[in-house]
């Protein structure tokens, strides 16, 4: 019989890769970024140090995000950034890993296989599926197994999922491509309009975590940026609030509230009742933005909860997950 090597959950984000290694917890966390060469397609650098090469390139190298909006949009890079990731954390080379990998709720069974093939490809041994919001449950604690119905929203970089979970199974779900990324494009489009200044996503993701809010802030922030003016094309620097931002936010947030109450309008009415008792749990480091959790239990009239770790608890989730990989078929998803 084949034996396998470790077993290694890995939660691979739009934006970052995290990766969990059975017993010892997460051991990887790095930006989701390839960078190539192009004249030989060969991959110069993985992670950290290919994000730091992003808009500093010279024109024969690129620093690219293989992955868009929770799902494979570059598949040959994906399966390279895995397999240098695997190796990564892999201390037997000899023995290939058992892999599990999650993918948005509403994933279609294409972006499934190419999430399978790609893993299976980058030197996993066994592959397997599961979607994010379950993983999220599992990994922020919750006894999914119960029939209780449980609401999760979890808000990565490319995708915001919203399930109600009873039984180990997601009854009602949704999943948007508004989460992170979107937060920054928005950050991105409003200095433009607003400030005539062109700034890069580098500035973006800052000003979103440092200042960023959907919800007032009790007291103002400010920082200061620089960019390229639009008018001149020099050097501009400008302060930004985080009233500006709050405004800058605004139709992201209300598309992830949206969201929610869709998902809550289609949830049978005894699952809304153990939900209005249990409240919503949010996951994801697209959670932590300021306020997104009193800007939902505003317009719900839920209590919502922000979870430990939320950025790592998919990572987590798909990694505990594995010990139930021994009555799972190769490439299904793991669902109870």
């Amino acid at each position: 019989m084949f034996k396998f090597g470790q077993d290694i959950g890995i939660d691979l984000g739009t934006a970052t890769v995290l990766v969990y290694v059975k017993g010892r917890g997460v051991v990887l966390k790095e930006p989701s970024v390839v960078a190539i060469d192009t004249n030989t397609g060969k991959v110069l650098k993985v992670g950290v140090e290919a994000q730091n090469m992003i808009g500093r390139t010279p024109g024969n190298i690129v620093a690219i995000r293989p992955l868009r909006d929770g799902v494979i949009s570059d598949y040959d890079t994906t399966e390279k950034m895995i397999r240098y990731f695997l190796r990564k954390v892999c201390k037997n080379r000899f023995f290939k890993p058992r892999v599990m990998v999650c993918v948005p709720s509403q994933a279609t069974e294409v972006e499934e296989r190419a999430v399978t093939d790609a893993a299976t490809q980058a030197g996993a041994g066994k592959t397997y599926i599961i979607e994010e919001p379950i993983a999220a449950a599992i990994g922020a604690g919750l006894d999914i197994g119960k029939p209780y119905g449980n609401m999760i929203v979890d808000i990565g970089g490319g995708t915001a999922d919203v399930a109600v979970i009873s039984l180990g199974e997601i009854v009602v779900s949704d999943s948007i491509k508004v989460a992170g990324d979107k937060f920054d494009e928005a950050v991105v489009k409003y200095i433009r309009k607003k400030h005539n200044m062109m700034i890069g996503d580098r500035t973006a993701e800052e000003l979103k975590v440092e200042i960023g809010c959907v919800y007032p802030r009790p007291v103002t922030l400010a920082k200061e940026i620089k960019g390229r003016c639009l008018v001149s094309g020099l050097p501009k620097v400008v302060t930004i609030t985080s009233e500006e931002m709050l405004e800058a936010f605004n139709e992201c947030a209300m598309q992830i509230v949206e969201a929610v109450h869709n998902v809550l309008e289609k949830t049978p009415p005894e699952l809304v009742g153990d939900i209005s008792s249990g409240g919503i749990l949010l996951t994801g480091g697209g959670s932590l933005i300021y306020g997104l959790d009193k800007l939902l239990s505003r317009e719900t009239g839920l209590e919502v909860f922000i979870a430990e770790d939320a950025v790592f608890c998919v990572a987590k989730g798909t990694g505990m997950s594995l010990d139930y990989m021994d009555n799972m078929k190769q490439g299904t998803r793991y669902s109870s």
